[in-house]
This record gives structure tokens, sequence and C-alpha cells, in this order.
């Protein structure tokens, strides 16, 4: 039998880089801006505010439309930066109203070939909720996941998590005096929008916490985009060494990705629990700064047939949370091609639930949304892992150096 060797690939081109946008920077970021276009010290402060304003109460795209900043000024910033957003590759609809948006990042480097992530946007009656990435790729590789089926490129920066959220507003019309762009889902209940956050999208949020953290304080600002902290779900698979730090820091909602009631069977759905099992994860729970009745835990159980369904583990998961202000999110699977698992039946769902909310705790069954086009929990999965021969091979030498450093 005779092999054929493909030829080699052709270089990639270099990434073209354009002007940096100010679309999702921190205040100190706008405040470095000005400065590098020559606004003295005593007045960035003023400015930064107006920039802020501008950019995240009113959503504007062109530093023209900012008509309490000088014609100065504002030409000084359009030559040297930009309002674009992430540019919208792909967006689909499901039958249910969810909508996933595919979005590509322009490079942050010499090295970066442009990220591609998903978000997802949930309309429910009382509430628009936006599901975020905070990494491209992930590193966990929990085995019920598809992202956890992409190997982790690199970690969002706070203005790639911030740029979700106002790619969200921008297509759904959601700024004041914005007239919907044409083909938007504009809900017609009263105007509820995006009014809920969750880091439920690609990545671990604790293994990008700086990202993650800067990110809260610029989408929770009153003076912008004013998303409320209690309306921010983080949720991890156990980092636990972090899971304090979350609530000292950032005084979100905490949303844990638990799925097994004993470590045997975790360490195989979410092998991080190798490094933290479940004793020490729900001991870093007890502890988390504010927990009480009015911010209980989330913790979310996904349904997988004849894994972890129960009536004993629903009993023992009502045991090893004893004491701790919570609620648990019943999840039935998502299937995603080539996935080994099934989802438990519906009346074994609600058996669980039943054992649960007997024991007194909130057991919603969430209902599945946007299966049909890969965007329910646990189906995102990114086009950036069909990367280029030669990307590959700079993220292999990437993270041999990280490895080496380490070590």
């Amino acid at each position: 039998m005779s092999l054929s060797v493909p030829a080699s690939p052709a270089p990639a081109a270099e990434p073209v880089l354009r002007p940096a946008s100010l679309v999702g920077r921190t205040r100190a970021g706008l405040s470095d801006a000005l400065a590098e276009i020559g606004v003295s010290e005593k007045e960035r402060r003023m400015r930064v505010g107006q920039l802020w304003n501008w950019i995240y109460h009113y959503g504007v795209r062109d530093f023209s439309a900012m008509t309490t900043i000088s014609k100065v000024l504002r030409a000084a910033l359009a030559e040297r930066f930009t309002l674009d957003l992430p540019e919208v590759t792909a967006e689909q609809v499901s039958s249910d109203g969810t909508r996933k948006w595919l979005l590509r990042m322009p490079p942050v480097g010499a090295r970066d070939r442009g990220a591609e992530i998903e978000c997802v946007y949930i309309p429910e009656v009382d509430r628009g909720t936006l599901c975020v990435s905070s990494q491209v790729g992930c590193t966990l590789s929990c085995t019920f996941c598809h992202t956890g089926t992409q190997r982790l490129v690199r970690n969002l920066t706070t203005e790639e998590i911030v740029a979700q959220l106002m790619v969200a507003r921008d297509r759904l019309g959601d700024f004041p005096g914005r007239t919907p762009p044409e083909g938007a889902f504009v809900p017609n209940d009263g105007g509820r929008f995006v009014s809920n956050i969750v880091f439920m999208g690609m990545g671990e949020p604790l293994y990008n916490f700086d990202g993650v953290r800067d990110a809260i304080d610029v989408i929770s600002d009153n003076e912008g985009l004013s998303l409320g902290r209690r309306r921010i779900t983080v949720s991890t698979s156990g980092v636990v060494p972090q899971i304090e730090a979350l609530g000292a820091e950032m005084g979100t909602m905490l949303a844990i990705s638990l799925h097994a009631v004993r470590d045997d069977l975790r360490n195989e759905l979410v092998p991080l629990n190798k490094k933290y099992p479940i004793r020490d994860l729900l001991e870093a729970c007890r502890n988390y700064p504010g927990l009480s009745n009015a911010k209980r835990i989330t913790f979310e159980y996904v349904m997988l047939k004849g894994v972890n369904d129960s009536d004993a583990e629903a009993r023992e998961l009502v045991r090893l949370l004893k004491g701790i202000p919570a609620k648990i999110n019943l999840i039935p699977f998502n299937p995603w091609p080539g996935t080994r698992y099934e989802c438990s039946d519906w009346d074994r769902i609600e058996r669980f639930s039943e054992i649960v909310y007997r024991a007194g705790y909130a057991s919603p069954v969430r209902t599945p949304r946007g299966r049909d086009i890969l965007a329910a929990c646990g189906q995102l999965k990114s086009e950036t892992e069909k990367l280029s021969a030669r990307a590959r091979l700079m993220l292999e030498q990437s993270e041999a150096e990280a490895a080496a450093l380490a070590g």
C-alpha cells in the first residue's frame, strides 16, 4: 500500500493589526488611551467619564457622535483608536428564540490569529440571559461537555469579555434610543433584553481570574452597562483556591458544576476533581463570602442516563449539601456529535428532583434551550480549534515554554 504525503501548507499571512478599539476597556484603560494622544493628567478624569458614558451607556460606534467632547479630541481619538466590536461571523437563531453568535476577535499581537468564541442569548418571560465565554477553548476536559473537547488556546482579555455583552446589546438594539438592526430578535414583553449574565460559556472563569474580575467591574459599573453583581453568576468546575477570592473581589453569584456525589465518578466526569475533591470543594463553598439564604450557591447537576441519576445519588446529594444555602439546577444532558452519554429519562429526572425538593432544596429542571443550534449547556465549541499548522506549532511552542517556566 502506498502512502501519499500531503503538501506542506503555505505559510499563513501575518495578521493585520487594526487600530485598537476602546470598547471593553476599564476606566484605567481609557485613561491610558487618552494619555497616548497627549491628554493631560488633569483633564483625563473628566474625559474618561465622558467616554465611559458614550461607550457603555449609549453604545455609540463612532467618535463623531460624542457631542460633549470637542471636535479636536474626537478627531485625535478617531485617528488613533476605533469603537469596533468583534466581527459576528455567524448568527444562529433557535426555534425557541435563543441566539448564538460566533464572534471573531481581532488579533491581539503578532502571534495571534484572531480568536473565535461563542456566546448565547436566552430570552425568557422574566429575563434575558447572556451566556458569555472567558477562554478560547477549555483546559478541563470534562467528558460530558462539548467545549471540553476543544483544546485551550488562550484566555480572553477583559475587553473581549465585555465586548460579548456589547455585541449582544448592539444586535438587540438594547441601548437608549437605538433602533434594533434589521432581523434582530427583540423581546415583545416590555423591553427585557440582557438583564442577566452567566459565565457558563467556553472556558473555566477562575483560570482567567484577573480578566473576569476586571470585566465584571466594567459590566457592573452603574454609570455604564449597569448590570448588578447579583445578576451576574460565575460558574466554576471547582478551582478551590480561587473561590474565596471570587466572592471577596467580584461579589457575584456562584455556581458550581458538581455533576456527581462520589469522587471516583466526578474524577471521570470533571477531571479537576482529582486535584480538588468534593470535600475540599464543598468546604470552600461553606466559606464563600456573603453566603446566605438571599445569596445561595447554585449547584449544577447534569442528568446522565445510568451514570449519576439514581435515587441513592439524589439522597447523597442532599446529605453533601446540608448546611449550605443552595439551590440545585438539574440539567437534562444536551447531546452533541460523538458523545457517549445519553440524557436521563424524563421520569427519572422528575423522581430525582422530587427527592431533592422534599429535602428542602429548590431543584428546578433547566429547560433545554437552543439545542437545535448546539447552543445549550455544554454544547458550545468554536471553530478556533481549526488552527493552521503554523498556528498550532506556535501554540505548542508557547505551551512548552510555559511548562518549562512552571517546572
